[in-house]
C-alpha cells in the first residue's frame, strides 16, 4: 500500500555515466608514452605537441560525443582528425587548415541528428547567434583594451598566417572540444539534475581548470589571473546562453570571436 499511495519519482543517472573510460585511459597512455619516447630520444621533439593536443581535445571531444549518444567509430574519426590536423600544423602554418575536417565532421554528425543530446543540429534563432557574437565582441574589445593598458600587450598586425593558424586551431580544436564538452555535455547534464546557478557554477569552474592547467597558458602571474577573469566571464555566459537559447552555436560563436581577439596579442 506504501508503494501505491506514494509517487514515482525516476532515480538521475550519475552525472559521468556513459563517459568512454577505456578510451580516455589509450589517449592518457598513448600520450605519455609519448613523452617518454621522445625523452629518451626514441621520437622527435615534433611528437609531443601532437599527441598533447590528440589527447587532450580528443578525449574531451570524444566524451561529449559519448555522452550524446554517438557511436564508438565516429567518436574514433574525431579522434583521429584530431590527430592529423595536429600533424599537419606542426609541419607547416599552413597546414593548420587540417583543423576545419574535425569541425566539419561534428557538423555532419550534427547535421545528421547525432548530435541532439550536445544541443547542436537543433534550431538556432539569429537572434541567439547575434547574442553570442556580441559578448564575443564585447569581452574581446575589454581584453584588448585592457591587456594594452595594464600589461603593454598589443595587438598584433604582422605573423598573419601563425594568427590564422592559432586561429583554425581554436575552431577545430581548442574551442570545439571545449565548448561541446564543457557547456553541451557537462553543463545540460548538471542543469537537469541542479538548478541553472549550481550547474553553472561548477560548469564554469571546471572550464577555467581546463585552461589554467593548460601548458600553452602563459605562467606569468598577471596573465594567469588575467585569464582566470575572462575565462570565468566566458564560461558563466555561455552557460547562459545555452540555457537561454537551447543551442550551443551562440557559445560557440562568442567564444570563437573572444579566442580570434586573443590570438592576436602580442609583445607591445
Amino acid at each position: 500500500m506504501w508503494a501505491l499511495d506514494q509517487p514515482y519519482t525516476p532515480r538521475a543517472d550519475r552525472l559521468f555515466v556513459g563517459t568512454p573510460l577505456a578510451l580516455l585511459v589509450v589517449l592518457a597512455g598513448g600520450a605519455g608514452a609519448a613523452v617518454v619516447l621522445v625523452g629518451l630520444g626514441v621520437l622527435p621533439p615534433c611528437v609531443r605537441p601532437v599527441a598533447g593536443i590528440t589527447a587532450g581535445h580528443g578525449a574531451l571531444l570524444a566524451t561529449a560525443l559519448a555522452w550524446a549518444g554517438v557511436r564508438s567509430p565516429a567518436r574514433a574519426i574525431a579522434i583521429a582528425l584530431l590527430g592529423l590536423a595536429a600533424a599537419a600544423a606542426g609541419l607547416a602554418p599552413l597546414g593548420a587548415v587540417a583543423y576545419l575536417l574535425p569541425a566539419f565532421w561534428v557538423v555532419w554528425l550534427a547535421a545528421h541528428g547525432q548530435l541532439t543530446g550536445l544541443a547542436l543540429g537543433t534550431p538556432v534563432s539569429p537572434r541567439g547567434v547575434i547574442a553570442g557574437a556580441l559578448v564575443g565582441v564585447g569581452l574581446a574589445s575589454h581584453l584588448l583594451v585592457s591587456a594594452s593598458r595594464t600589461l603593454g600587450v598589443q595587438a598584433r598586425v604582422g605573423h598573419v598566417p601563425d594568427v590564422l593558424a592559432a586561429i583554425a586551431y581554436d575552431v577545430g580544436a581548442n574551442v570545439l572540444a571545449a565548448e561541446c564538452f564543457f557547456h553541451g555535455a557537462l553543463f545540460n547534464r548538471a542543469q537537469r539534475r541542479w538548478s541553472f546557478a549550481g550547474a553553472a557554477t561548477m560548469t564554469t569552474a571546471a572550464y577555467v581548470l581546463r585552461y589554467v592547467v593548460d601548458p600553452l597558458l602563459p605562467k606569468n602571474v598577471e596573465l594567469v589571473v588575467g585569464a582566470v577573469f575572462y575565462l570565468a566571464l566566458l564560461g558563466a555566459i555561455n552557460c547562459w546562453l545555452v540555457w537561454w537559447s537551447e543551442s550551443l552555436v551562440p557559445g560557440l560563436v562568442s567564444a570563437l570571436v573572444f579566442f580570434a581577439a586573443y590570438r592576436t596579442l602580442g609583445a607591445g
